[in-house]
């Protein structure tokens, strides 16, 4: 009696250690897997990286002409369909208003500007080969004409590139404007097509740290619009009322400078300089000044009032992302380096320090106050 119970338990036992073997080998399986598909994921993400940038810009897109629908939603008692078209065509008006406009404003400007730049760059060129310095190397040119039809093979190539790199611009270009559209109209669907790919029980979490990412999207996008608005209307009047040729322009490009955090309002700083250069001293000075101090208040006063809700990054990990997208993607990674700290802040903070690592990052009453 006693060798049959004992020959039951031991049956028992190697079944149970069976079933434990099976289990760690569909364990380690399952594990190999995950890791093959994920490899696999970053390595499709990594080849096709630049479409994955204008997918994003168009999913910004859609977040702009979302926030636009709701602050209509006080003033318009429409639901939100009517109030995204009227939002559409309003923004469609404006911007043929504004291409009409520009052709007729800025291509005279803009030359004006250019003759201006090249000729006082010949001039420090020149006031810096006196000393032996030959910043911009025995093939600087002042004619960009002869640079450019000095013979037919490159005049070709040039065409080339320039044709390629409009059409390619205007494909991108709308891509993100009917992606934009798309998403704006039906943000749900499109939303739940994602959260139905993670487990069941996770859908909920994911679903409302989805509509965080799409609401510092929004907060971002707002406070970039009236960041540039503001930036250029300041930097016009300025400089219109010191006197500088074609303000216009560049009080334009000085506000959508800060698109580029921190590098982009310096590099927005030298065509004012060299424009005011021709004009003497004094209004190079106060050229100088004017800028410095605006561009002062916007950044350390209006910027973070306007941003602090939306991006909360230190500043040294904004400018790393900056470099290393630019760095990697051009100008588009240097463009969309903001918005997607902001949003992988968001993905990192919530499903990894929150949820993976247990810590609980929810502000306290004394973090509000």
């Amino acid at each position: 009696m006693s060798d049959t119970r004992t020959g039951q338990k031991r049956e028992t036992m190697l079944r149970d250690d069976s079933a434990d073997q099976h289990a760690r080998r569909r364990s380690a399986l399952a594990t190999g897997l995950a890791l093959l598909a994920a490899c696999v994921v970053l390595f499709l993400a990594w080849q096709t990286v630049s479409s994955l940038l204008i997918v994003f810009a168009g999913v910004l897109f859609a977040a702009f002409l979302d926030a636009s629908a709701r602050a209509l939603a006080p003033v318009i008692p429409l639901n939100r369909a009517w109030r995204l078209t009227l939002v559409l065509l309003l923004f469609s008006a404006l911007s043929g208003f504004g291409l009409l406009w520009g052709m007729r404003k800025l291509p005279e400007q803009t030359r004006l500007l250019l003759r201006v730049m090249d000729a006082q760059i010949d001039v420090l060129q020149a006031h810096l080969m006196s000393y032996g310095v030959d910043l911009l190397g025995p093939e600087w040119g002042r004619d960009f004409a002869q640079w450019l039809f000095s013979d037919q093979g490159r005049f070709l190539s040039h065409a080339q590139i320039l044709l390629g790199g409009a059409s390619s611009l205007l494909a991108g270009a709308l891509v993100i404007l009917f992606l934009g559209i798309l998403f704006a109209f039906d943000p749900t669907s499109h939303r739940e097509s994602l959260v139905m790919l993670v487990k069941q029980s996770y859908r909920a979490r994911t679903r409302a740290v989805m509509d965080e990412m799409g609401n510092v999207m929004r907060l971002w996008l707002v406070g970039q619009w009236v960041r540039i608005i503001l930036m250029t209307l300041c930097v016009w009047i300025a400089l219109y009322l010191i006197g500088l040729p074609g303000p216009f322009v560049l009080g334009l490009q000085a506000g959508l400078s800060n698109l580029i955090p921190y590098l982009g309002p310096i590099i927005a700083g030298i065509p004012i300089a060299l424009v005011a250069m021709p004009l003497g001293p004094s209004p190079l000075i106060w050229a100088i000044v004017v800028y410095t101090i605006i561009q002062s208040i916007e950044g350390y006063v209006i910027g973070p009032l306007i941003q602090r809700q939306a991006v909360e990054t230190p500043p040294a990990w904004t400018l790393v992302a900056i470099v290393l997208l630019g760095a990697l993607f051009g100008v588009l990674g240097i463009a969309l380096a903001m918005p997607l700290v902001a949003v992988g802040r968001v993905a990192i903070i919530r499903f990894y320090v929150e949820d993976y690592l247990g810590d609980d990052l929810k502000p306290t009453t004394a973090d509000k106050s």
